[in-house]
């Protein structure tokens, strides 16, 4: 198996995000063959593309840097770490990009550094509330084992006094009943052709009797 940290810097484009310009991304491209680095039957590497709730929340966080400016801040499901970077470059006092994906947790570190800030790795899933003051999850409730799952993780958040922000393109597991609109942004998310609306929450724990 190749090393990773070569294998994204020898084949992976250093390009601007989709979306948010401002940040830098080692990102896949149909030359790279992923598949030589993670083998055919691996799980879909989407470290190396962009996908809408990320780059919604990125963008929210660029666009509003009061929201984690002296804060410390968890990328849930980091990716390729662009809601981590937005945090960092906008002030926040630590961050820490969190995925279930050990090639995220290569990645993360180059976007990082290509992006001029550090950015803490957690390779694994997390299963209490971490010692944080605001998570920043972006494209978390796409199935629903798993949307169930993070629904009763944010709401230990909650608990535990953590601010928690939600990006995603409304997909049909999004706890909608447990989200409150924050804003709107039209972006580009992988294998889509242009753009689309997606949107930021805050997610509360409590019914808002909303249910579209």
């Amino acid at each position: 198996m190749p090393d990773a940290r070569d294998f994204i810097l020898t084949n992976l484009r250093l390009e601007p995000a989709p979306g948010v310009p401002e940040i830098r991304l080692y990102r896949a491209h149909p030359a790279s063959r992923l598949s030589r680095l993670i083998g055919d039957d691996a799980p879909a590497p989407y470290w190396a593309y962009h996908w809408a709730g990320g780059t919604v929340l990125a963008r929210y966080v660029l666009d509003h840097p009061d929201c984690v400016r002296g804060r410390r801040v968890v990328d849930l499901g980091a990716g390729s770490g662009v809601v981590g970077i937005a945090a960092a470059l906008c002030g926040a006092a630590g961050v820490m990009g969190v995925d279930i994906d050990p090639y995220a947790a290569s990645v993360i570190p180059l976007n990082a550094e290509a992006n001029g800030v550090i950015l803490a790795v957690q390779n694994g899933e997390l299963t209490a509330p971490p010692d944080a003051d605001l998570i920043l999850a972006g494209d978390i409730f796409y199935e629903p084992e798993l949307a169930a799952r993070m629904a009763t993780f944010c709401t230990a958040c909650i608990h535990a006094g953590i601010e928690v922000l939600v990006g995603d393109m409304g997909r049909k597991p999004l706890p909608l009943d447990l989200l409150t609109p924050l804003a709107t942004y039209d972006v580009p998310d992988f294998g889509q052709t242009g753009v689309l609306p997606a949107r930021v929450f805050r997610f509360t724990g409590a019914s808002q009797g909303n249910s579209n």
